[in-house]
């Protein structure tokens, strides 16, 4: 009989407070984690309470929640899967960009350490994802910038390191405008009075909301 896959839903509730703290640098709270799973408080609330008394993630005085070492080491376990498993689906089957994340969600909780070591062999053990998120583990893998589109000044210039991935909608939206890793470019305007930011690109400019542009991080 084949192998069953556990732990779904821990590895997700573990995997999304790895991604809010480390790689998008946010407090992480139950109301948070709730909100990105796309669940009930209460169901939260309970996956967290059960993690905590399996010793994966620790709550504070203030309700602030954080991984334990064991909790770390599993989430990033899960996150390099599923970074490996974004870069075979676009490198190598040539999956459309915008769709990799939800397809590479279905694959990681079934890759087998096995699995892994030929995935990796077979892609040059890649540093990064195509959406710019260092792979776990990886001795090259790149620090995370902190700093967003939307921290910058007019005038600035930058280049797109990371791009949010978890939004189908919005990653079909950078697609288009050529808003990927490694793209150039410069903020010539912001307008907190209208919620925008502009920013010149490949050549042209093009108009963001300020929510768009919290979604990209940058390096300058």
């Amino acid at each position: 009989m084949p192998k069953q896959v556990t732990n779904v839903a821990s590895d997700d509730a573990l995997t999304t407070i790895y991604r809010l703290s480390h790689d998008e640098h946010e407090e992480v709270i139950a109301a948070r984690v709730a909100e990105r799973l796309g669940i009930r408080p209460a169901s939260a609330a309970g996956m967290l309470s059960r993690l905590a008394r399996d010793r994966m993630v620790a709550v504070d005085s203030r309700k602030r929640i954080s991984l334990t070492k064991a909790g770390f080491a599993r989430a990033e376990n899960m996150v390099r899967r599923h970074r490996l498993a974004e870069c075979l689906l676009v490198e190598t089957l040539g999956l459309e960009w915008w769709r990799a994340y939800e397809e590479a969600h279905l694959m990681e909780h079934a890759i087998s350490d096995h699995t892994e070591t030929l995935i990796v062999d077979r892609l040059g053990d890649p540093a990064v994802s195509p959406f710019g998120y260092p792979v776990p583990g990886h001795p090259r893998a790149p620090a995370l910038s902190s700093r967003r589109l939307s921290d910058l000044l007019a005038g600035d210039r930058a280049v797109v390191q990371r791009v949010y991935e978890e939004d189908e909608e919005l990653l079909r939206f950078f697609d288009g405008e050529g808003i990927r890793p490694g793209a150039e470019l410069l903020l010539s305007e912001v307008a907190p009075y209208r919620g925008t930011v502009t920013i010149a690109l490949g050549g042209r400019e093009l108009v963001l909301g300020l929510e768009a542009a919290r979604r990209i991080w940058v390096e300058q």
